[in-house]
């Protein structure tokens, strides 16, 4: 039998010494003396970092709490202010969710996060995983937080044959016995968070580092002799491949950009005009027919980009404005803001100007 007790009293023991220094954290000194994280920068941590490095998270969180400081604040934003502010960030349907939830909590909870999972819940854009880890850290609920890194330290411990995805249910299992049989040893936002960052620095997915393991001793996949084949995976399929154009258009300095529907993918952002995305390359005469606006269209090459579900390749096409079609018209300065695959685009068009 595992001695849950044990392994959770040398993990602990271990996130004391070794936490991570984060600005949305507590660190645990303050936690047992009985300080809580706010709510509003665990959330917004949080969705900030599905599908996103610490690293690269980490200056838009600082932005974000400096420009709005609590939830109200964030709930008060405009839409294209706030999309405007997401951009590079990916994932955009995340950012339409966030500003959706922070509306609710203001002006449904009068700014104030619910204490449960359950609460937490039904909040909208707010799942199973972002409610349990607000609820353990902001909180100090017993909630099961289960994200990548903590998958791959049960797969690990528990040497967990079963390959992922099939294998999540079970990972969440184990990963609640952990919770569920502390008895009465506490600390569920510390727990959460070291079961993160053993994930994040020590648990690595290569070449992890057993040797400055805390929980070695309990490690099921170490004992295997290849604890590095953990989880088990099943060959991925062949990521599908889109071709597209995309238009730049231009008046002096300023580049034409559309707001895209709200709906899909990087809906309601702004970007450049482009045709449809589809499986195969556009023909000159359909990237003609498919521009936004009459010109002389020039072509600057093309741009690759890998969406999670596909990749991408645009071809770029410049033209100057004859003054047609209803446009955002930007500043060089402005093109900052926009989503990493349009800026490669704009760049495109816009560096080689001849």
């Amino acid at each position: 039998m595992l001695d849950i007790p044990a392994l959770r009293a040398a993990l602990l023991a271990w996130y004391d010494a070794q936490a991570r220094d984060l600005p949305w954290r507590t660190g645990p000194a303050a936690g047992k003396a009985g300080a809580r994280s706010d709510p509003y920068r665990v959330w917004l941590s949080e969705v900030m970092l599905q599908q996103t490095t610490v690293p690269h998270a980490t200056p838009y969180f600082l932005s974000f709490t400096q420009r709005w400081p609590t939830v109200s604040d964030l709930a008060a934003v405009e839409d294209g202010e706030l999309m405007a502010a997401w951009a590079g960030l990916g994932y955009y349907a995340r950012a339409r969710n966030l500003l959706a939830c922070a509306r609710a909590v203001a002006a449904e909870h009068g700014g104030v996060f619910p204490d449960t999972e359950e609460g937490l819940r039904a909040l909208p854009g707010v799942g199973a995983y972002t409610a349990a880890a607000v609820a353990a850290i902001a909180f100090d609920r017993p909630a099961n937080v289960v994200d990548g890194n903590v998958e791959r330290v049960m797969a690990r411990l528990f040497a967990v044959e079963d390959p992922v995805p099939d294998a999540k249910p079970e990972l969440k299992r184990l990963a609640g016995e952990l919770v569920t049989g502390a008895k009465g040893h506490g600390r569920p936002g510390d727990w959460a968070q070291a079961l993160m960052d053993l994930g994040s620095g020590v648990c690595r997915p290569k070449s992890p580092l057993c040797d400055r393991c805390p929980v070695r001793a309990w490690c099921a996949g170490l004992k295997t002799g290849a604890p590095e084949t953990y989880p088990r995976k099943v060959k991925k399929a062949d990521r599908p491949h889109r071709h597209g154009v995309a238009y730049v258009l231009t008046r002096g300095d300023a580049t034409a950009l559309v707001r895209r529907p709200p709906k899909g993918l990087l809906g309601g952002m702004l970007g450049l005009p482009t045709s449809d995305w589809r499986d195969r390359p556009w023909a000159d005469s359909e990237a003609a027919e498919a521009a936004p606006a009459a010109g002389a269209w020039r072509d600057f090459g093309v741009v690759e980009h890998v969406f999670t579900h596909f990749s991408l390749t645009l071809r770029v096409l410049r033209a100057e404005s004859n003054g047609e079609g209803d446009f955002v018209w930007t500043d060089p300065e402005g093109l900052a803001a926009l989503p990493s695959v349009f800026l490669k685009a704009a760049k495109a068009g816009r560096d080689r100007l001849v």
